[in-house]
C-alpha cells in the first residue's frame, strides 16, 4: 500500500526539474524538445499515483485518519512497508518512466520518418 508514495515523489521531483530545465531550454534547442515532453511524464506519474491511491482507499489499505497506512500500526511493520516501497513502488516508477521514454523515442522516430517522406516527395 505504500508503493503509491514512490511514483508520487518522482512526479514531484519531475515537476521541480521541469521548472529548472525550462530556464535552460530557452537557450538550448535540444533541451527545449526534451522539456516539451516532461508534462506527459508528470501526467502519467501523478495520474497513476492518484488512481492507485483511490484503489487502495477502496480496498481499505489507506484511510483518512492516522495511521493513514492501515498495515503500519506498529513500529515492527515499518520494514515491511519500506521493502514494499523499494520493490513495488520503485518498479512501478521505473516502468512508468520507461514507457514514457519509449513513447518519446517512438514519437521522434515517426517525426523523422515523416520529414524524410516529405523531403523525398519534394525531390520527386
Amino acid at each position: 500500500m505504500a508503493c503509491v508514495i514512490v511514483p508520487f515523489v518522482e512526479a514531484v521531483g519531475v515537476s521541480a526539474a521541469e521548472k529548472l530545465l525550462a530556464k535552460k531550454a530557452v537557450r538550448d534547442g535540444a533541451a527545449r524538445d526534451f522539456v516539451r515532453q516532461i508534462p506527459l511524464l508528470k501526467n502519467m506519474l501523478y495520474g497513476g499515483s492518484f488512481l492507485l491511491a483511490v484503489e487502495h482507499i477502496y480496498h481499505g489499505e489507506l484511510s483518512f485518519v492516522p495511521p493513514f497506512l492501515t498495515a503500519v500500526r506498529t513500529p515492527e511493520e515499518i520494514p515491511v512497508m519500506l521493502r514494499e516501497m523499494a520493490t513495488n513502488g520503485v518498479a512501478m516508477a521505473l516502468l512508468t518512466t520507461a514507457v514514457w521514454a519509449g513513447v518519446v523515442a517512438l514519437g521522434r522516430i515517426v517525426k523523422k520518418a515523416k520529414a524524410h517522406r516529405a523531403g523525398a516527395a519534394l525531390c520527386a
